[in-house]
């Protein structure tokens, strides 16, 4: 998702801290089909008639703030936003009609739209959870307090709605003609808007300035709540036509739909190396020689020839692994997508990741290595924000069938484990990866190798899909970051790409596979869905999805987090 710079005061900060979670909004049914320019005319109209609402409920809220701002200036100002709020109500049919539709009927409040009137009107009188406020508002600070708070749960849905819009229009053809939504998406990108949305941000900035940290906070609170209640507004909006998004609601329980979710571990599910961790173990975890020299129960080197050790071969496996890359991307680049021509490309890898492997257990790094002091450094290690919270939506999911498989290059099946233990029931995860032996709970420096290659992975995939019940509706998705993924990617129904690792952009290039935003994937797929009248994805076509978060696939996979 792009960036968007708003400032460095409160209200820049809050949106910088919150701004990944628009993406629950921008990939819900309502806005993937809008993007497309096929959402149904009914479905709009419905979501009109709620805006209505609650442009009604900023201008009430504005008008309680004025009230409560003890400056002039910040008084004209508030008063000046109220005044942009009516005006659009007043001009708010011609402007539909403007857009070319119909006024829709009058209808009633949603309970989504309801809980956002519900919010603004609150935040504007004072009555905040959690926040002492007197009920009678007695002094001028009391009062500027409860105008930052008023502005603080306002601000979000203005800056959300610039900037979503804005995500859109970047999709689209500025000299097409036929989006029946064009218009309405111009409106909100429109310099008029965006000034708007500024200009409340500002006042924000203003009224916060002489609020203490605990008061800032709730701000914060208010401002993450709103953001909250927009994507449960626009989640909720009705939508009677067939939607790509979430993923989950397009799988049919009553013929047997099943969803699997493969997934690589390192730098896709954490932050970190996890080669790099285990080397670290063995280093810190180093017990000192005994007083009368005698050795340990499994001898080992020093613990400074250890990092030594590790160092070298670390800096080994880059040298040799940008070699590899070297050799395949100087041959001709293919000019449409060559499944042949990237296997054998990758069987380079394989020998390369072979031998590599193959040094570690030679130079002893990972012998003596304690089950526990692994399961514990598992327990510690940082994963990706969002990748703990969808697995455990998914495992806890009752109106979803679908199974979870890590397939993993990874040495310590129980580093994996552990690591993602927090997530839910370990025993429903199903780790595919190698092994470290052990004799008495303790590491022999052995590798069991089970996972080495992108071939292997591609092997231990296909088994897996081979041994699920064949009746039924079937969606696979693998999500991945590295070029041992690639085949996987293009094998499952939907490949996803994590991260924006350059190799693997470089080599996919290299053989003709098209990189595609996943937001933009999909907008396009929606329009092939009502145009063609068909929602399959296809296999090994080439194309490869990126994102950058987590939450960007849950939003797509499930749809809203609450």
């Amino acid at each position: 998702m792009g960036g968007m710079d708003v400032g460095g005061g409160i209200a820049g900060k809050l949106w910088n801290k919150f701004r990944s979670e628009s993406v629950f909004v921008n990939y819900t049914p309502f806005f993937v089909c809008l993007a497309a320019g096929n959402l149904s005319a009914d479905s709009f109209h419905h979501y009109i008639s709620q805006h209505v609402h609650l442009l009604n409920a900023f201008a009430h809220a504005y008008e309680l703030a004025e009230e409560c701002a003890d400056d002039d200036e910040d008084k004209k100002a508030i008063r000046n936003l109220r005044k942009y709020v009516q005006a659009k109500l007043k001009s708010h049919d011609s402007l539909v009609r403007e857009w070319g539709f119909e006024l829709p009927e009058e209808r009633s409040l949603t309970n989504a739209t309801v809980k956002y009137t519900d919010f603004l009107s609150a935040t504007a009188s004072g009555r905040i959870e959690g926040e002492r406020v007197p009920g009678k508002l007695a002094t001028p600070f009391e009062k500027t307090k409860v105008a930052a708070y008023t502005l603080g749960a306002i601000t979000p849905c203005m800056r959300l709605f610039a900037f979503i819009n804005k995500e859109i229009q970047a999709l689209l053809d500025p000299n097409d003609s036929t989006h029946i939504y064009k218009k309405w998406i111009d409106h909100y990108c429109s310099e008029n808007f965006e000034a708007y949305a500024f200009r409340i941000e500002e006042l924000l900035d203003t009224l916060s300035i002489s609020l203490t940290g605990e008061e800032l906070d709730v701000i914060e609170k208010l401002y993450h709540q709103s953001m909250r209640l927009e994507v449960d507004f626009f989640s909720s909006q009705p939508i009677i036509q067939e939607a790509v998004v979430p993923l989950s609601r397009t799988l049919d329980p009553a013929v047997g739909g099943e969803l699997s979710i493969f997934c690589d571990f390192d730098l896709t599910c954490t932050a970190f190396d996890s080669s790099a961790i285990l080397a670290e173990i063995a280093i810190i975890t180093r017990p000192k020689a005994d007083p009368d020299g005698s050795e340990t129960q499994l001898a080992r080197m020093s613990s400074a020839d250890l990092r030594s050790t590790w160092d070298a071969l670390s800096a080994q496996y880059t040298e040799e692994f940008e070699q590899c890359v070297e050799s395949i991307t100087t041959t001709e680049t293919a000019e449409t997508f060559s499944y042949e021509g990237l296997c054998e490309a990758l069987e380079q890898f394989a020998h390369f990741e072979k031998a590599a492997n193959s040094r570690v257990v030679q130079s002893g790094v990972l012998k003596g290595l304690n089950q526990e002091d692994i399961k514990r450094a598992g327990q510690r290690l940082i994963l990706q924000d969002g990748c703990k919270g969808f697995i455990q939506k998914i495992m806890k999911n009752e109106n979803l069938t679908a199974a979870i498989h890590v397939l993993s290059y990874c040495w310590c099946g129980d580093l994996i484990r552990s690591a993602l233990s927090s997530a839910g029931d370990v025993k429903a995860l199903n780790v595919h990866s190698n092994e470290l032996s052990c004799e008495d709970s303790t590491t022999t420096g052995e590798i069991i190798k089970k996972l080495e290659s992108p071939m292997e992975k591609l092997q231990a995939f296909n088994n897996i899909l081979n041994n699920r019940d064949k009746d039924g509706q079937h969606l696979t998705v693998y999500i991945g970051g590295s070029v041992g993924d690639l085949l996987c990617l293009l094998e499952a129904d939907i490949g996803i790409v994590m991260g924006s690792s350059p190799t693997l952009r470089r080599l996919g290039e290299q053989f003709g596979i098209s990189f595609v935003p996943l937001f933009s994937g999909l907008v396009a797929k929606q329009r092939e869905v009502v145009e063609v009248g068909s929602s399959n994805w296809k296999r090994l076509s080439g194309t490869l999805y990126t994102v950058s978060s987590w939450d960007e696939i849950h939003a797509f996979i499930l749809g809203s987090p609450s």
